[in-house]
Order: structure tokens, then C-alpha cells, then sequence
């Protein structure tokens, strides 16, 4: 039998985070347990025979404009500045992503693509980010077409294998997170901080819980051992539906089955990630050894291929966001609401599409809340 002040279930950028904070500002014992055999949950990495550094889970690039999520990482970790850009294959160019004014010289001819540019910047504005279905309600003849072109060349094809859905049957939030850029910034990303963990986000994590006061249980399934473990506060980051037993039915969520290839060559592609919203069954291909710059006369890709979550099967990994689902979540809210000191966070607590940012801003706003 355990008996701990603080439960922490799962051990995933959220969990660790928690964990760290406990320990070292409030100087407290905590038991993280997590039912795979590794830390870092969907963050984990890994350096392969080639000394090229992993993603197990498909690509992570961490970006924020918070200071103090910046200085709090930084204590555990230098970083490799990586400015993340995206290709995509569009009429079998590679173009910008998200689609910007580079994107629009690319696939359109010059006169044409410059008139679409200067009414691009009337209407909206130079640096500007418009979500496409705002784009597609422009009544001028020239945007609306090329709203037409860019929702049936960027967004459809690749919204319908990501997600199993139209950019419309989804929750605004989510095609909003890649929107049009009225700009000729190429970066994925436009955060102040962008960048890799230099040893790769397992040895940051490992430096975070590496203190007295934190154990953790991998290989540890919480509905197995929750009956061996005293503990005053619980903190659970696992899907919200499975700690109810799933009383209010169970919420959906797309996984990846990504197929990793090693090939024998310097570089595969002209970029990190290249996205394939036409063709091919598979959404992107990662060439992992651009993050970290590493040296080697082999490449290492995965290729994404998303399907829906299955249980036993495959992991949890995006929560489909939409108001039939979302009503489920806020039914188990209100149970959630009604236990003491029990508190659910990350990914699929919340059931959000956060990023790593956002993931950590919500375990450090609930950590805020809890040691006043």
C-alpha cells in the first residue's frame, strides 16, 4: 500500500509539470504512475542506431510566448533555436504552410498573384491570420476564388484523413489553428520562443523529475492500483470518460498509426515536416534529423497515417471538437465538479486540442490555484 500526499496519473508533459512544481515550490512528496513503460507520454523521444533523435509519437516543436513557461524548461535543458516551416504538395509544387503570399507566387502566375495580394492586404490587412471559413464568406469574385483553392487544395482533403471530417463538421478552433497568412513569413510558428530540447525532450523531463520528493511507477495502470494507493490530492491527466467508467458514454478521439522508414540517404525532403493534403493515404512525412541538425549518412522519416482511436489498440491522441461532443465532456465536468481534491488536466482531461504550450499553462494555472 502507497500512501502519498499527491497522485499524479500519468506522466506526460502535464503530469511532469505538476510534479515538478509540487516538489520544488511546495516540497512535497508525489507518485506519478503512467501505464506505458516510458516517461513523457505523446512528447517522448528517443536516439535510434543512427544517432538521429526520434519523436516516437510523431513531431514536437515547442513555441511559447510565456516567459515563465520559457525559464521554468530552460532550468532543464539548453535549446537547439529551430524556426519550424512546413511544405506542402499542392498541383505537385511544394508551397508554404500555412498558405501565405510565398504560397500565393508559387501556384499562381505572377500577374494574377499579385493582384490577389494587393486585395489580399486591402481587405484584411498585411499580417494578418484569417481562419479559411472566414476567408470563404469574402463576397469579392477574386478572393472567394481563391478561398475556393486554397479550402479545396489545403484543407479539405487533408482535414477529411486527419479527422475523418469537413473543415465545417468541426469545432471552429481546430481549422483555426493553421489559418490563411496574410504575410511573407514562411514560419509555421510566429512565438517569441522556438526551439528543440539540445539532448531531446526525454532528457529534459528526466532532469524535471529528478528530485527526492517525486517517484514514479511506469507499466502502471491506475484502474488496477488505485486501490493500493492513500493519497490526499489526485491529479489525473488520463481521458476523463475512462476515470468515470465512461457513465455518460464514451467521447471520441483520432490516433496515427505512423510507419517508420530508414533510408540510405543524406535528406529526404526539403523540410522537417512536408504535408500531402492531395495525395496519399498518409497526411505528412517527418524528416527527424532536421530538428536537432544531426549528422548522418542515413535519414529516418515517419509517415502519419491517422485513424480513429481504438481502445487497447492504439493511444488517445486528438480529441475531436464539435458541439455533439463536447456536450458529453461538459456532462463529466459537472461529475468532475462534485469531487475534492480531484483535479483533471492535459490533453485529454480537458479534452482540448492543446499544443505543448497550452498544455503547460494549464497544469501551471492549476498548480497557481492550488498552492494559495
Amino acid at each position: 500500500m502507497y500512501v502519498v500526499k499527491n497522485l499524479i496519473v500519468g506522466c506526460g508533459l502535464s503530469g511532469i509539470v505538476m510534479a515538478n512544481r509540487i516538489a520544488n515550490e511546495l516540497d512535497q512528496e508525489v507518485l506519478i504512475i503512467d501505464s506505458k513503460d516510458h516517461i513523457g507520454g505523446t512528447c517522448f523521444d528517443y536516439k535510434d542506431v543512427n544517432g538521429i533523435t526520434v519523436h516516437k509519437y510523431g513531431p514536437h516543436i515547442f513555441r511559447t510566448n510565456s516567459e515563465r513557461i520559457w525559464h521554468l524548461l530552460s532550468k532543464y535543458t539548453d535549446w537547439y533555436p529551430f524556426m519550424h516551416r512546413v511544405l506542402g504538395i499542392i498541383d505537385g509544387i511544394e508551397v508554404p504552410i500555412p498558405f501565405n503570399l510565398n504560397s500565393l507566387y508559387k501556384v499562381f502566375p505572377p500577374q494574377k498573384a499579385k493582384e490577389l495580394e494587393i486585395k489580399l492586404i486591402k481587405e484584411f490587412g498585411f499580417n494578418k491570420k484569417i481562419p479559411i471559413l472566414e476567408l470563404r464568406k469574402t463576397e469579392d469574385r477574386d478572393l472567394n476564388f481563391l478561398a475556393e483553392y486554397i479550402y479545396n487544395k489545403v484543407f479539405l482533403g487533408y482535414t477529411l484523413k486527419q479527422w475523418g471530417f469537413t473543415p465545417e463538421q468541426l469545432d471552429p478552433s481546430v481549422t483555426g489553428s493553421v489559418p490563411v497568412y496574410i504575410s511573407k513569413d514562411d514560419r509555421y510558428f510566429q512565438e517569441k520562443y522556438q526551439g528543440i530540447p539540445s539532448e531531446g525532450y526525454t532528457k529534459m523531463f528526466e532532469k524535471m523529475l529528478d528530485h527526492p520528493k517525486i517517484k514514479v511507477l511506469l507499466n502502471t495502470d491506475y484502474s488496477k492500483a488505485k486501490d493500493t494507493i492513500n493519497y490526499e490530492r489526485l491529479f489525473y491527466t488520463g481521458a476523463i470518460e475512462e476515470f468515470f467508467n465512461y457513465k455518460f458514454g464514451k467521447l471520441p478521439y483520432r490516433s496515427l498509426d505512423l510507419q517508420f522508414r530508414t533510408y540510405d540517404t543524406n535528406r529526404f525532403q526539403n523540410a522537417a515536416v512536408v504535408n500531402y493534403p492531395e495525395n496519399y493515404d498518409f497526411t505528412r512525412i517527418t524528416e527527424y534529423k532536421y530538428f536537432l541538425n544531426e549528422k548522418s549518412e542515413k535519414t529516418v522519416l515517419s509517415f502519419e497515417y491517422p485513424q480513429d482511436f481504438e481502445e487497447g489498440k492504439n493511444d488517445r491522441i486528438y480529441p475531436i471538437l464539435n458541439k455533439e461532443n463536447q456536450a458529453i465532456y461538459d456532462r463529466y465536468l459537472e461529475e468532475a465538479k462534485k469531487l475534492p481534491n480531484v483535479y483533471f488536466l492535459g490533453r485529454l482531461g480537458a479534452y482540448r486540442y492543446y499544443d505543448m504550450n497550452r498544455t503547460i499553462a494549464g497544469a501551471l494555472e492549476l498548480f497557481d490555484s492550488i498552492k494559495k
